[in-house]
């Protein structure tokens, strides 16, 4: 039987009313083809389901080809409310800004994580896509990252982007304050921490580092 992995990806297109964002396309792309290059099954689903809308700023004349084409794969996303944590082995949440307004308080992203999570699934995320975990409770009530060592876009970075003073919140922040052991490398350095079955890492640089590590861990 060949693995299955959810990729969960934002619907939120607007930081302020000059700034669009989206998924940052790199971080779907990268981790969507290796993992189908290791022959597992991948969906592709969001809160709204449709279309998963790309971040203009991560694409640019020097984006490899490879790359946009996966852009075809966010055209019909499924909706969030219609998937289990029971047909898939691992869930990927893949950044972009957007991530940090739609999925925090995503109810059926909740319900999925700890599904997974509980049900000793691999629960990965990059860049921004932790924001998806900063909602995500155990049965017990405790946050899903507390006490785990966790990775994500840190406070640093977001400040280098200067999207900072927009945001709903700060994503290193937020983490801390829900209990995590949040680890931090220098700007822009691939990182990313395994703490059991959940996998996150830094920026987009790490993408690949997490997709691996999921892979080890699918076999």
């Amino acid at each position: 039987m060949s693995k299955k992995v959810l990729i969960v990806v934002t619907n939120h297109t607007e930081i302020h009313e000059s700034k669009k964002t989206g998924i940052w396309l790199s971080e779907f792309a990268e981790a969507y083809m290796a993992f189908t290059e290791k022959g597992y099954e991948v969906a592709v689903a969001s809160p709204l389901g449709g279309e998963g809308p790309v971040d203009p700023g991560s694409v640019d004349a020097s984006t490899p080809q490879e790359i946009l084409d996966a852009k075809k794969y966010l055209q019909n996303t499924i909706k969030l409310d219609g998937v289990t944590a029971d047909d898939y082995d691992a869930i990927f949440l893949p950044g972009g800004h957007g991530t940090m307004y739609d999925l925090p308080g995503d109810a059926n992203l909740q319900k999925l994580l700890r599904d997974f999570y509980e049900g000793n699934k691999i629960v990965a995320a990059v860049c921004h896509g932790p924001a998806g975990l900063v909602g995500a409770t155990l049965s017990n009530g405790q946050p899903l990252v507390a006490g785990k060592k966790v990775n994500a876009f840190t406070d640093r970075e977001e400040a280098q982007t200067t999207l900072d003073k927009h945001l709903p919140f700060l994503l290193e922040s937020k983490l801390r304050d829900l209990g995590a052991i949040f680890v931090a490398a220098p700007n822009w350095s691939t990182h990313y921490e395994v703490d059991g079955n959940l996998i996150t890492g830094q920026n987009p640089q790490s993408t690949l580092a997490v997709t691996k590590a999921v892979i080890e861990k699918l076999g």
